[in-house]
């Protein structure tokens, strides 16, 4: 095997948006991505009080802490979305789904959770990647 495979065994809900089991290859270097929230270089929160900013701030983040170690979204295995609970889940991940979107589509943990370690955050996305060369 030298890719990725990523599945959506019958059986299990259909959905685009996620597949649930992902086969990384051998020798394939793995990268942990910790969870980002949408704050700038020196720590201050941006898109106070809204869902779908804070989403794209926290993804762009995570694609600068993924571009680091030499990989991209594409090279994702699985997302974990927090969102604090009340915040606009919907708009969230609206605002993120067309840089998720994907024919294989990584694994996606999700939780609702009382806070989060950043006052204010709304929402913290954490990746697992692979780079197979």
């Amino acid at each position: 095997m030298t890719t990725i495979t990523r599945l959506r065994p019958e059986g299990l809900v259909f959905s685009p948006a996620f597949s649930h089991v992902a086969v990384v290859p051998p020798g394939a270097t793995t990268i942990y991505v910790g969870g980002q929230n949408a704050v700038d270089a020196d720590g201050s929160l941006l898109g106070s009080g809204d869902a779908a900013a804070q989403s794209r701030h926290a993804l762009a983040n995570v694609k600068t802490a993924l571009a680091a170690a030499g990989a991209g979204l594409a090279d994702v295995v699985q997302w974990t979305v927090l969102f604090v609970e009340g915040a606009d889940v919907a708009a969230g991940y609206a605002a993120i789904a067309p840089e998720l979107a994907s024919d294989e589509p990584a694994l996606v943990t999700s939780a609702l959770v009382s806070g989060l370690g950043v006052p204010g955050a709304l929402v913290e996305i954490g990746a697992v990647a692979a780079l197979i060369r």
